[in-house]
């Protein structure tokens, strides 16, 4: 395992690299109250994608980087929907903008080494990338069911 500074390093890192996609895309970064929800993401009109997250309210960086892939992924492939969309497309585009987040936070290849090195439990797998338990356990259901873990 890692000593701390390195783990350190390597959590900002990866947290800094959503950051640059975002930066990269041009998706604005809002930090904003956001009590409920915790973060959003909205496309205008124009096209340009907007992305609220509520630093108050997040606590860790695991927090943090689930959030912010998760609204990334919205912007990235578009999956938007209104408040009067079905459940159905809502459900759709939610799982779209997961799908993405967890092939950046939990790529495939990375999870199965670390499978191969003993890390099993959920919490040490979630620890190990910097993400939440129920994020780590979305994850590996979206690697399942895409054939990428039996």
């Amino acid at each position: 395992m890692q000593n701390l500074s390195k783990q350190g390093r390597r959590k900002k890192t990866r947290t800094n690299k959503l950051y640059e996609i975002a930066e990269e895309s041009g998706t604005e970064i809002i930090c904003c109250e956001l009590p409920k929800t915790l973060s959003v993401s909205v496309r205008s009109a124009s096209g340009r994608c907007y992305i609220g997250i509520d630093p108050l309210e997040i606590e860790t960086t695991a927090e943090e980087r689930v959030h912010l892939a998760h609204e990334i992924g919205h912007c990235e492939t578009l999956a938007f929907y209104n408040a009067y969309s079905p459940l159905e497309i809502r459900g759709k585009q939610e799982k779209r903008a997961d799908r993405w987040a967890v092939s950046r936070l939990v790529p495939v290849r990375e999870l199965t080494e670390a499978l191969k090195h003993g890390i099993k439990e959920i919490w040490d797998l979630a620890e190990y990338f910097d993400v939440t338990e129920e994020f780590m356990l979305r994850a590996i259901e979206i690697h399942r069911i895409n054939g990428a873990l039996v």
